[in-house]
């Protein structure tokens, strides 16, 4: 997991949460005495040199008060359901702390698009459009069997890959339960595969921070 930056200024850090009072206790010795202040997203880190961090909750954890509770609260096992889908692929999940208990993995043919004009083009377009819709309806029946009677349990959905081929599978109306429990964050993720969903485990735990260092300062590692 790396850094990005963030629109507006700043960057996107995300920390596991089992490193995080190390990167915290990092953030003060940088910047000096912090200030800790509630907020929705979770708690907002001011040091007395200008720089903040802002400590956006995981997916799936509860509103917590000082900053002890918002690191126990991350590193607190949940079960999560995670739905990764990238043009005909997919792969389904759940994960109960950092441990895959259930998972499937499938990939449908979905035709690339055509130089071709006329049409030939246009049959090549039907053919493709089918078969993305084809190989929705296969996703959505794989996240009916795996997810759908996990929802009662599951603290979040946590999705990555393609966001309209992610809508496209939560658009069956079976899965509202599940579109009710998904999370903000979408996962930037290659081609579904196992070991893609097992490394999706901890990027969905992850803690995001977003940084802002005092003005002039080159930004710090991570």
């Amino acid at each position: 997991m790396s850094s990005r930056p963030a629109a507006g200024g700043g960057r996107w850090v995300p920390v596991a949460p089992q490193r995080l009072t190390r990167w915290i206790a990092g953030f003060s010795e940088r910047h000096g005495p912090v200030t800790e202040l509630v907020q929705p997203y979770g708690v907002l880190l001011r040091a007395e040199d200008g720089a903040a961090a802002e400590l956006h909750a995981p997916p799936g954890a509860t509103s917590t008060g000082d900053v002890d509770g918002f690191v126990a609260e991350a590193n607190r096992p949940r079960r999560i359901g995670l739905l990764l889908a990238r043009k005909g692929a997919v792969a389904v999940g759940v994960a109960d702390g950092t441990e895959l208990v259930a998972s499937k993995v499938d990939r449908a043919y979905v035709q690339g698009r055509t130089a071709a004009g006329g049409w030939s083009q246009q049959r090549f377009a039907r053919r493709r459009d089918n078969q993305a819709k084809a190989a929705l309806g296969e996703a959505a029946e794989l996240a009916v069997r795996i997810l759908l009677p996990e929802a009662g349990r599951l603290a979040a959905l946590v999705t990555g890959g393609d966001r309209r081929a992610v809508d496209g599978v939560l658009a069956d109306r079976r899965l509202a339960p599940l579109g009710a429990l998904r999370a903000d964050r979408l996962l930037d993720v290659p081609e579904p595969r196992h070991a893609v969903l097992v490394e999706a485990i901890a990027a969905a735990r992850a803690v995001h921070i977003l940084v802002r260092e005092p003005a002039g300062d080159p930004p710090a590692a991570d």
